[in-house]
């Protein structure tokens, strides 16, 4: 552990912690941010009705359209003068969301990234390969700074220019990749394509994050670059990556969360009510230690579930994996559907890569859904088409044929839709780039 009295502190001292950093965070933004004293105010509450952390769920939600409206400086409870690096989301989708931070705040910034890389596998000493962006984006500056307050060695190579990538990984024999898993498998197609032996390597962890995934993919990476690899996760309206982190060996039961700077609720995704531990709903993220720019019940939209494991020394709360974003799960016929169902199927089929795509349309008023998915080569090369094969191929070959009504059936059984199955060749799907990978096209308003 990085940490370890902070992270094995026993709940009622947590709970302790998290009721006194939440009354001083209610107090100051309510002085500060006209924003917050407009919304407390129109909801009855007084900084004074909050006196711990369970008094939370009187407060209202803060979401990503309020921090676009109070473009660019709206949120801050600082001077200007006082800000230390800002932030931004690349505001494709309208005005960008602005974070700041004070050198207070990158400091617990750079925090909760070492601490997370630890419990990932990572030590002091060991070179950290970084191929996420630099820039606006939080992610490549955070792990970065993260790294080295470890004691990591970083090398800086950004997204993209996959050769390089994979030189610099094979020269320098860095132990650590931190990037997207759709970059990861990317890298780790180029390797396999160019027929290099992973012996050349040092690679140990890989600590992937950014965008949903899944078992499938993981089980894909761990095999073809031989790694042990783990979820980072993080909101840059949080803070950026490093706010919650699996622990290696502890794979698939959660992501701890750091709760001890993020206080974490899983609330009904149309009543915002609060909802036990266990049950799936959407996200939500207090950040009780952020200077200049903190929020209070940050709705992420993303869906997933809080539990605790006594079972072990860490105390912090555990957050399930992601399942898919509320704006982004699909209303098919009536059935509600994240893409992360249908890449779960594709763990159970060794003819099948974690390459894929879910295209939507409609035919009528009929919701057609169409996947696109890879084989692997060595599939590929037992069928002998060697340069790729056609629908009709899937059509007349009995293995091809066979695989595509099967993989169809699962699906079915899995998410109760019926889909239009398209096996594609090897190589043929576009991969990220560095970026985070689109998984979905919804052409049904197009």
């Amino acid at each position: 552990m990085y940490q370890k009295e902070i992270e094995t502190l026993p709940l009622e001292k947590l709970r302790k912690l998290q009721s006194e950093r939440l009354v001083k965070l209610v107090n100051r933004v309510y002085k500060t941010v006209p924003f917050y004293k407009k919304q407390l105010d129109l909801h009855g509450v007084h900084p004074k009705d909050i006196t711990s952390i369970e008094d939370l769920h009187k407060l209202p939600f803060t979401q990503k359209t309020d921090i676009r409206d109070e473009y660019p400086f709206g949120f801050l409870t600082v001077p200007q003068s006082d800000l230390s690096r800002i932030h931004c989301s690349s505001g494709t989708t309208g005005k960008p969301t602005v974070v700041a931070y004070t050198q207070k705040d990158l400091a617990i910034f750079s925090e909760v990234v070492a601490r997370s890389l630890k419990a990932a596998g990572a030590k002091p000493g060991m070179k950290m390969h970084n191929a996420y962006g630099y820039g606006l984006f939080t992610g490549g500056i955070g792990i970065h700074y993260g790294a080295e307050k470890l004691g990591m060695s970083v090398i800086p190579v950004s997204g993209g220019m996959t050769q390089r990538q994979i030189t610099l990984l094979k020269d320098f024999q860095s132990e650590v990749i931190c990037c997207t898993p759709s970059y990861a498998q990317t890298i780790a197609h180029e390797i396999e394509k160019q027929g290099l032996d992973l012996a050349d390597f040092n690679l140990k962890y890989a600590i992937l994050g950014a965008e949903p995934w899944t078992d499938a993919i993981r089980q894909d990476l761990e095999s073809s670059l031989g790694v042990k690899a783990t979820n980072i996760y993080g909101l840059s309206e949080v803070i950026g990556p490093g706010v919650s982190q699996e622990a290696l060996g502890e794979e698939n039961t959660g992501c701890y969360v750091w709760e001890d700077h993020f206080y974490p609720e899983i609330v009904d995704k149309h009543t915002g009510k609060p909802l036990p531990y266990g049950e799936e709903g959407v996200l939500v993220f207090t950040t009780l230690t952020k200077e200049a720019m903190p929020f209070l019940r940050y709705w992420t939209n993303d869906i997933c579930s809080l539990s605790y494991d006594h079972s072990i020394s860490r105390t912090h709360i555990k957050m399930s994996g992601i399942k898919g974003r509320a704006d982004d799960m699909l209303i098919i016929r009536g059935v509600n559907l994240f893409h992360t169902q249908v890449e779960e199927v594709f763990n159970h089929y060794d003819e099948l890569s974690a390459h894929y795509q879910l295209i939507v349309s409609k035919k009528g008023t009929m919701d057609i859904v169409q996947i696109e998915v890879e084989t692997t080569a060595d599939f590929q090369q037992e069928l002998l088409f060697s340069t790729g094969f056609t629908n009709d191929d899937c059509v007349k070959n009995e293995s091809l044929s066979k695989l595509t009504k099967k993989l169809g059936k699962k699906i079915k059984d899995s998410t109760g839709l019926s889909m239009q199955i398209q096996l594609k060749p090897y190589d043929s799907i576009k991969k990220s780039n560095g970026g985070k990978i689109q998984r979905i096209k919804d052409l049904r308003h197009a």
